[in-house]
């Protein structure tokens, strides 16, 4: 949005008896005596929206970030006119008498155009139907008689924002079509402002807004997150990312809930993004994780976003990636993302996170179970939760888990081979100094917090120890990479499906698969080729 909030205001009256409270004279009044505002908004949808307020900056903030005022169609975004008021009542009965006047009268209380809008006030036209403004400022009588309007001194206008409304509204009903199709730019530099700005509220509605704008599956939003990412991207990068998941049930989201506080104890500032599974039928999702935690979610140094899986495999969302970017930017030095309840497979969030935690119950399985958890390869840290249930099983699960993690080792796991390489050169060698990180097995009790302490103390030491051998640079360099391809995949996929060649081939392809006659390798090639065909 675009809001001029140094442009004069209209002086202040120093008499209410005047009519409507307004004054051309300067304020006879102390200057710590807070005004009443009445101001004219322009909207994306060429429509007028008239409010009252004490505090014009803090409303206008509103309006900006959409709390008051907006609508999928409506959506102001021009200040155009505001005069101030002595008392609330006088500015409540000029918005209720402005709110009824005609688009003309509108027009030229922006232009400044006194003397039109007293031309039109002396019509002898009753009123429009439904305006209640004539029953506030002068009784029931007036309306039945449908006598001429009184208008009395007005303030000067505010001079209009931009140099167009100097030509008059005419011209900004023009220019409305350029601007419709979704947020202007304007309101993009806003969004990124309220992001990078310090901690407040408005900075987490910024972060959401800016979320959901992302995770938007419309065009012109597709291309508004974009200029916004590549504006916010200077400013990542210096947070931790950690990834967590585990089967349902394990105890994530209170192991989070645990660490959280804990961390936000220690000064660090969290964000929480938790993935929700979405219905194959209904394509729903409850989005229930952060409802679990309760004492973190409503922490000023804490964020939860949760987002719906919308069918993406993997364990995350389709935007979890650039979710984590815009917290970073926010300020946010630990970001955490939560997956769905997992299984053997889901392995996609430890190809966007600095450390990938997965969680095991102490009654987890035998060593098979252990050894062809392919989740389980790519664990920087397994963490046995709910150890105080059974002291002994959380004990037995830990030792199978270790051997599995040997095994993997001896079986092409990167970082047990480069461990094991660096244990067996040569004493001086430039590769014996290098060190690199063990993935490890630990217990812990997120309900009792016990345990935190000395998880906490483990990531730091992978941080640190990543972070030093570079290996966290070539972590984050290689997901930076497979993000691209992944969004390339996604592009040309939705290109495919929007082909001339393919829309005209579809239909009978998918009758004759459907029917049993065609196979369907042959039928996606037979589409691929007609695409190429035509490109």
């Amino acid at each position: 949005m675009c809001w001029n909030r140094s442009a004069p205001r209209s002086p202040r009256p120093p008499e209410p008896s005047q009519p409507f409270g307004l004054s051309l004279s300067k304020p006879s009044l102390s200057l710590t005596l807070k005004p009443f505002h009445v101001y004219l908004l322009h909207c994306a949808d060429d429509s007028y929206y008239v409010g009252q307020t004490d505090d014009l900056d803090a409303r206008m903030q509103e309006h900006e970030e959409g709390s008051i005022g907006y609508t999928s169609t409506r959506k102001p975004f021009e200040l155009l006119w505001q005069g101030e008021f002595e008392t609330r009542e006088g500015a409540i009965a000029f918005e209720q008498q402005v709110k009824g006047w005609s688009r003309a009268k509108k027009d030229a209380l922006v232009r400044g155009d006194w003397d039109r809008i007293k031309e039109l006030a002396r019509s002898k036209a009753g009123p429009r139907p439904g305006a209640v403004q004539t029953e506030l400022v002068e009784g029931a009588a007036r309306l039945r008689q449908a006598q001429p309007e009184r208008i009395g001194a007005m303030p000067s206008p505010s001079p209009p924002v931009r140099p167009e409304l100097v030509e008059g509204s005419a011209r900004l009903r023009q220019a409305q079509p350029e601007r419709s199709g979704g947020i202007r730019p304007a309101l993009e530099f806003t969004l990124f402002d309220r992001i990078v700005a310090a901690p407040s509220p408005a900075q987490r509605r910024a972060i959401a807004k800016a979320i959901t704008l992302l995770e938007s599956t419309r065009h012109d939003h597709r291309l508004q997150a974009d200029e916004l990412l590549t504006a916010l991207l200077p400013r990542t990068g210096n947070s931790f990312r950690l990834g967590i998941s585990g089967v349902p049930g394990v105890g994530k989201s209170t192991f989070i809930e645990t660490l959280g506080l804990f961390l936000i104890d220690q000064g660090h500032r969290v964000a929480v993004l938790t993935i929700d599974p979405s219905s194959t039928v209904s394509g729903g999702s409850i989005l229930g994780d952060k409802t679990r935690m309760e004492r973190l979610s409503v922490h000023e140094r804490a964020y939860i976003r949760p987002s719906p899986s919308s069918g993406t495999l993997g364990g995350v969302a389709e935007k979890t990636r650039e979710a984590m970017l815009v917290c970073e930017a926010a300020g946010y030095d630990i970001v955490i993302v939560e997956t769905v309840g997992v299984g053997q497979s889901e392995t996609a969030v430890a190809g966007m996170t600095d450390m990938f935690v997965l969680m095991q119950l102490p009654n987890a399985g035998d060593d098979l179970q252990a050894i062809k958890k392919g989740v389980m390869e790519l664990a920087d840290l397994v963490v046995i939760n709910k150890a105080d249930i059974d002291k002994d099983a959380a004990t037995r699960a830990q030792a199978q888990i270790t051997s599995a993690l040997r095994l993997f080792g001896h079986h092409g796991n990167p970082a047990h081979a480069q461990a094991m390489h660096a244990a067996h050169a040569e004493p001086g060698s430039p590769e014996a100094q290098v060190r690199f990180w063990l993935p490890r097995v630990m217990q812990l009790s997120a309900l009792l917090g016990t345990g935190v302490d000395s998880f906490w103390a483990s990531v730091s030491e992978f941080r640190a120890l990543q972070t030093a051998n570079g290996k966290l640079a070539t972590r984050r360099e290689k997901q930076a990479l497979a993000w691209m391809w992944e969004r390339i995949d996604t592009g040309l996929k939705q290109a495919f499906k929007q082909h001339p060649a393919v829309r005209e081939l579809l239909p009978d392809l998918t009758r004759q698969v459907a029917a049993g006659q065609l196979p369907a390798s042959t039928a996606a090639r037979n589409l691929l080729a007609a695409a190429a065909s035509r490109s």
